[in-house]
């Protein structure tokens, strides 16, 4: 049986979000190994010795076509999975999708600075927002789990934290010429998938648990916008802005965790500081944890 069209809303869309980001291209696909990987192989077609060929290709690319597939340039684009064969997570973990089941695309765009320290976070507070707009502030029903997860809480209130895993955020960075490009890859789970993934440690959470009615394309569109203004105010300010709203939502506040980190191995979660790392309370004092250094587990699960 052949699965129902899904209907994206892709002009719509682009047409909300041109305005903040020129230049973007938005792109549906069916299938593709990973959008993130999708996304980075075509920048790195112009990561050539000759700066001047980038420019060139990027004036070409606004000339051409303004909605549309392009094959290499350093413009903004929204590449979108319908299902993603080989969809991947931090540290090479693998993310389970299926088609009409999951939400998963990348955006990838230039961002201007050197120090891009929690943006991961920034994302996840946009996601969860949007999703999520009218939590308490003392029980979310999504609960970020430091750097890049999204969880559905079951209890965020209790002494030990109860939640499932809902979604997560990979953000990958190339050289394209004289620019350097975030590829920002979102997953959600967005309806039950027939059978857990054996890797998912930390439970399965979908969207429809939040709103019976949502669809990936629905997700998108509560999403976009907002991710895409969470991106240009972190380009502009950094994370100080959105420590305060990632406060409220953090769910290792508070708990014992353990590390990969050597000199901290184990601690209490005491939130982060103003760049995104994770202040690890421990024997003798306080130890910041930077992402990508580690991977933070909850004691006794993910």
């Amino acid at each position: 049986m052949t699965a129902s069209p899904m209907h994206w809303g892709a002009e719509a869309l682009w047409q909300q979000l041109m305005p903040l980001l020129p230049g973007l291209s938005i792109e549906v696909v069916e299938r593709t190994v990973s959008t993130n990987t999708a996304l980075l192989e075509r920048a790195r077609v112009i990561d050539r010795p000759d700066p001047e060929d980038a420019d060139v290709l990027v004036r070409r690319s606004i000339e051409s076509s303004a909605f549309g597939r392009r094959a290499a340039d350093v413009q903004p684009c929204l590449l979108v999975a319908e299902h993603q064969s080989g969809g991947r997570g931090r540290q090479g973990r693998s993310w389970h999708s299926a088609r009409g089941a999951s939400l998963t695309f990348s955006l990838a765009l230039p961002l201007a600075g050197n120090d891009w320290s929690g943006l991961s976070l920034a994302v996840g507070i946009a996601l969860a927002d949007a999703l999520d707009p009218h939590a308490p502030a003392d029980a979310p029903r999504i609960g970020l789990k430091w750097p890049n997860d999204l969880w559905l809480m079951d209890d965020f209130a209790a002494a030990t934290r109860r939640g499932r895993k809902l979604g997560g955020v990979l953000i990958e960075t190339v050289a394209a010429g004289r620019h350097r490009l975030a590829v920002i890859g979102i997953g959600l789970n967005v309806q039950p998938l027939a059978a857990t993934p054996a890797e998912a440690s930390s439970g399965f959470a979908c969207l429809q648990e939040l709103d019976a009615g949502i669809d990936p394309p629905a997700a998108l569109a509560r999403i976009a916008r907002p991710l895409v203004e969470a991106l240009k105010r972190f380009e502009r300010d950094g994370f100080a802005p959105f420590a305060a709203r990632f406060a409220v939502r953090d769910l290792l506040a508070g708990q014992p965790v353990r590390t990969t980190q050597t000199d901290a191995p184990e601690g209490i979660a005491d939130g982060v500081d103003t760049h995104g790392a994770l202040r690890l309370q421990v024997a003798g004092g306080t130890r910041l944890v930077t992402s990508g250094e580690v991977s933070v587990r909850l004691n006794g699960g993910e």
